[in-house]
């Protein structure tokens, strides 16, 4: 009896994982295509299954096939499948599933990718290429609203329409009949830089969904309020800079006006360091007495100097001197009568006579 316990005890564990694993408890692998699930006739693609890491095996179905394809990761960390198929045809064409292989079972299956072919022609139909317009303009703002008109003349039960590099499936839209034209309006509203892109139409029936008619002509979407979002961002950067520079100078500027303020104030001027010594301070005094001297007597005032000369000699006697009017010059003088040159006439007067004057002087006054 002791040893059965065990036994069902591992019987019990063993039942409840495997439910777990039934249940769907390992996460569900992502399939896609590329470059894109919508294929040109004999080109090539590469549906790829990613999993959880240490992923054993993945497994690839697609429906209504029996044998599914297996392969085992070969790039570490072993989480991702590539499985490839060359020169596509409508054999190849259909939806698709993958699962991958951890423990002891599968995983559930992936979400369905539909492998689209185009350019074949299921039993002779569908060999007008649709064509493909938009409205209002191909260069619009973000935000606007935008439709893109896909039209044939041929019966066609199902549009299609493609973006060229994106990962999600095609839109897909039922055709209305209008006076024998066929056509669906796609509506990308409103506009974001998303979808801007380039875009193909396609057509197909509903016999074979998975084949369709050959594209239209690529049509280009441009989200021209891009570049004016942009300019407006570099323009605001650009006066943020500025301002900051700006501002960068006025703080140094002023910065520097301190400095010079202080600089001042620490070290005061000439005119208020007081009197400056000189190389020759007797030169200096001697130059200020002069300067004095001659502001205090004007030109004009040497006739005072004349005049009171002649009151002199006429209390104290050279002869002839007394009659010598402020406006009388000596001979040999011009008006002004410098000082040196009168000087020995004060020394006539004071007991020389006229033989203490030069002779070149007596010679002029004599009558």
């Amino acid at each position: 009896m002791a040893p059965t316990l065990p036994a069902l005890l591992c019987l019990g564990l063993s039942v409840g994982l495997r439910t777990q694993v039934q249940a769907g408890t390992f996460p569900k692998p992502i399939i896609w295509a590329e470059p894109s699930s919508v294929v040109p006739s004999g080109s090539s693609v590469t549906i790829l299954c990613q999993g959880p890491p240490n992923t054993k095996s993945f497994s690839l179905n697609k429906e209504g096939d029996s044998a599914p394809r297996n392969m085992h990761p070969a790039l570490k960390p072993w989480d991702k499948a590539n499985f490839f198929i060359s020169n596509v045809r409508e054999q190849q064409a259909g939806r698709y599933h993958c699962s991958h292989f951890i423990g002891v079972n599968w995983s559930e299956p992936s979400e369905p990718l539909d492998l689209l072919v185009a350019g074949e022609e299921p039993a002779g139909r569908l060999r007008d290429r649709p064509s493909l317009s938009v409205r209002p303009s191909p260069s619009v703002a973000p935000g606007e609203n935008v439709t893109l008109l896909c039209q044939s003349g041929e019966r066609t039960d199902t549009f299609l329409l493609s973006k060229e590099g994106a990962a999600h499936r095609p839109l897909r839209l039922r055709s209305q009949d209008q006076d024998r034209r066929y056509q669906a309006e796609f509506s990308l509203s409103p506009v974001t830089s998303a979808h801007g892109g380039t875009y193909r139409c396609y057509g197909s029936l509903s016999t074979d969904p998975y084949l369709l008619s050959q594209p239209s002509e690529p049509l280009a979407l441009v989200v021209s309020g891009l570049t004016w979002y942009l300019s407006v961002l570099i323009g605001v950067s650009v006066t943020f800079v500025l301002l900051l520079l700006v501002l960068l100078f006025l703080f140094l500027h002023h910065r520097g006006q301190d400095r010079r303020r202080k600089s001042r104030a620490a070290d005061p001027g000439p005119e208020d360091r007081g009197p400056q010594s000189s190389s020759s301070p007797g030169a200096d005094a001697q130059d200020q007495a002069i300067c004095e001297q001659e502001r205090r007597q004007p030109v004009a005032g040497h006739r005072d100097f004349w005049r009171q000369w002649g009151g002199d000699a006429e209390k104290g006697g050279g002869p002839g001197l007394g009659t010598e009017t402020p406006h009388s010059t000596p001979p040999g003088a011009g008006w002004w009568g410098h000082r040196d040159l009168w000087r020995p006439w004060g020394d006539a007067q004071k007991g020389g006579g006229l033989h203490s004057i030069p002779r070149d002087a007596r010679r002029g006054l004599q009558p």
